[in-house]
């Protein structure tokens, strides 16, 4: 392997029926995941966690925190603070409750994954440590769907810092995967006083490491990442300071990326619009290239 992209050995049978209409897409689910940044000494670093092999989807990849929509995520009673729900529909291209779902869903699962909560006590405040007992019964009742979102928040005396947030980019698993995900990219700067851990029970070691770093490991093929982990860590490396980063998101093209098989020529050709990068040739007998 040239380098660490994720390239699960059934794909190729999998694009084949795609292309001979014996297997229908799935529908993808809402999802959301946060690139949680903070200053270094050598400059920006990122949250990343590497899911357990034994995962079906991207068993053993980097990642960063995040997951799906829980059908709650849109109670209407949400405490919110930031930019308004209309304008992050207006941003992430749906209607409101849909905006509100996907912000919810980021802050929610960064919570539920690395200890961190973007949330506070007023639509100034962020809350300053996350620890304890009570704490985490109340992020295991959110991780066992046993406590909603807004429940939380309200249990709390907290409102949802959705300003935050800036939203990154879009990517939408490929329509051969049988799980399928539409997923909203988010960054966010580490909150003062807060500090991450491995929360999730889907991964088996996290770091802190800078962009570059990361995307040499790739090259080298000494970390496994998915496509879009790789496409933003490379973004991420323009930036020396996560206040930087925040600030260019607003400008930030939100346009789906959807991976792409075509038969061309006896061979599948698979290639994610924009990112060259991944371009798979796959010869109908199913080596890759």
């Amino acid at each position: 392997m040239a380098n660490g992209q994720w390239y699960p050995a059934e794909w190729p049978d999998r694009i084949r029926a795609l292309a001979d209409g014996s297997l229908q897409p799935a529908v993808p689910r809402r999802a959301a995941t946060v690139m949680l940044l903070k200053d270094g000494p050598t400059g920006t670093v990122v949250h990343m966690l590497r899911r357990r092999a034994s995962m079906a989807f991207a068993g053993g990849a980097y990642a960063y925190p995040g997951g799906g929509v829980d059908p709650r995520d849109d109670e209407h009673h949400i405490h919110w603070a930031g930019p308004t729900r209309a304008w992050w529909a207006a941003r992430l291209g749906v209607d409101e409750t849909t905006a509100q779902a996907i912000v919810c869903a980021a802050v929610r699962e960064t919570y539920e994954e690395a200890g961190v909560l973007l949330a506070g006590p007023t639509p100034e405040s962020v809350v300053g440590d996350t620890t304890g007992a009570e704490w985490e019964a109340d992020r295991a009742a959110l991780v066992a769907r046993d406590l909603s979102f807004a429940e939380f928040l309200e249990r709390r005396g907290l409102v949802l810092r959705s300003d935050l947030l800036g939203a990154w980019t879009r990517w939408i698993t490929p329509e051969f995967e049988p799980r399928r995900y539409d997923t909203w990219f988010f960054v966010a700067a580490l909150p003062e006083g807060q500090r991450t851990r491995n929360a999730s029970t889907e991964a088996d070691r996290t770091v802190w490491i800078r962009p570059q770093e990361a995307a040499d490991g790739y090259d080298k093929g000494e970390l496994l990442m998915m496509p879009p982990t790789i496409a933003t860590l490379r973004q991420l490396t323009a930036y020396g300071a996560a206040a930087d980063a925040l600030a260019a998101a607003p400008d930030r093209d939100l346009t789906p990326v959807l991976a792409q098989a075509r038969l061309v020529e006896g061979e599948i050709v698979l290639s994610w619009p924009g990112h060259d990068e991944f371009t798979k040739h796959i010869p109908t007998g199913g080596a890759s290239a």
